[in-house]
């Protein structure tokens, strides 16, 4: 494993155990040339999984690997300054990877990713839930962010 410090090839591995919701392992490292220590996880990968995203500008899809890192940043930020357990964001990032997986699908279209991602956070908390709706549906108006936690409240999410 490469050190993020140093870039050496080389760590050794000091501690392993499985995370909380025991779907990775959680290894603290030590770099043998600067000493420096991280922590990795590893988790499963059933399938590479390549999701499809629609280009409307010219109509053309686009294809990528699926990367679970995108799904967490994105639902990172929507819960930023909510004071939400970084456990819950991972179960509910570990939820949407393990159905994107499960599927029994090899390539996956960006829109179920997002559909996937809006219900655990619909689930999780309603703010979170309309801060990644607006980038996720673009919202262009504050219209559309009074349109959408209309119906937020209509659902009864908390």
């Amino acid at each position: 494993m490469r050190c993020p410090f140093c870039a050496h090839d080389d760590s050794q591995v000091k501690d392993s155990r499985p995370t909380e919701d025991a779907t990775a392992i959680r290894r603290r490292r030590q770099c043998s040339s600067c000493g420096a220590r991280f922590t990795t996880f590893e988790r499963v990968q059933l399938r590479e999984i390549v999701v499809v995203k629609s280009n409307d500008a010219a109509g053309q899809e686009r294809r990528e690997p699926f990367d679970r890192a995108k799904i967490e940043q994105s639902v990172t930020l929507a819960c930023r300054k909510r004071g939400i357990d970084r456990e819950k964001v991972d179960r509910l990032v570990s939820g949407v990877q393990r159905q994107v997986e499960t599927s029994g699908e090899t390539e996956i279209p960006s829109r179920v990713i997002g559909e996937l991602v809006m219900e655990g956070l619909r689930q999780l908390d309603s703010v979170a839930y309309i801060r990644f709706a607006s980038v996720y549906r673009a919202f262009n108006e504050a219209r559309d962010f009074e349109e959408f936690a209309g119906t937020v409240r209509d659902v009864g999410v908390n």
